[in-house]
């Protein structure tokens, strides 16, 4: 890896105080804008969804497992895939590190796919991952919240994220935040496409703070270096 600029203490100490001036007004940003997601008008859910999980029948109200507050982590995993998207596999990884946090603070997490439950649960046993994941196959969930489209939707008029972009694939990512008022009403008050999950990626957080950061512009697409965990070091088809 070829150096950067080299400099003494004094030199550095000084670039690293200027850049973090820097850094401390985008948190300041960064906070404001958290204060006005969370002032986001809310929109009552009212049609039921019969989703599949590995105990049977249920409902999005029983996906908050009690809590008032649930995050849906809609996974690319088509009814026909043998296995999940490997981007959305990216994301998944720290979800599950992260649920005795959330369940403190009264947030439930599950994953939500077209895919067959009992195909959903196999590929979460083998990636380790220990979120609920259930399939919203047979319903309009995954329609309604604008990551499933038709075949004769692809590459036509944007459709996904907010109606900002095409969908290039049938499939693809999101995450939307529901909660529960005190009668029991499911709201969604949030959700996130695109590049609004970025920052939702730890790896990719730690790659951005390396000198060769995400290492990404000669690829072919961005993600083009990334595998499943567990299939680094291995040729993929």
């Amino acid at each position: 890896m070829q150096a950067q600029r080299i400099v003494g203490e004094t030199a550095w100490l000084d670039a690293r105080r200027t850049l973090m001036d820097e850094e401390k007004a985008l948190l300041r940003a960064h906070d404001r804008l958290a204060a006005k997601r969370r002032e986001l008008p809310w929109m009552r859910v009212d049609k039921d969804y019969a989703f599949q999980s590995e105990a049977g029948e249920t409902s999005l109200p029983e996906l908050f497992e009690g809590r008032e507050q649930l995050i849906v982590w809609h996974f690319m995993f088509g009814a026909d895939w043998t296995e999940g998207c490997p981007s959305c596999s990216f994301w998944a990884d720290q979800y599950s590190p992260a649920l005795p946090h959330l369940h403190d603070r009264g947030v439930s997490l599950a994953a939500v796919s077209t895919a067959p439950v009992g195909r959903l649960i196999a590929y979460r046993d083998r990636m380790g991952w220990a979120f609920p994941w259930v399939s919203s196959g047979g319903t309009d969930f995954n329609r309604d919240f604008g990551v499933t489209f038709a075949e004769d939707e692809v590459g036509a008029a944007p459709l996904y994220n907010f109606g900002t972009l095409p969908a290039g694939v049938r499939e693809l990512p999101g995450l939307t935040v529901f909660a529960m008022d005190d009668d029991g009403a499911v709201h969604r008050t949030y959700s996130a496409y695109a590049r609004g999950l970025d920052s939702l990626n730890g790896a990719y957080q730690l790659l951005d703070l390396v000198p060769k950061g995400r290492d990404e512009d000669g690829l072919p697409w961005p993600m083009a270096w990334l595998r499943r965990r567990d299939q680094y070091g291995q040729t993929i088809a």
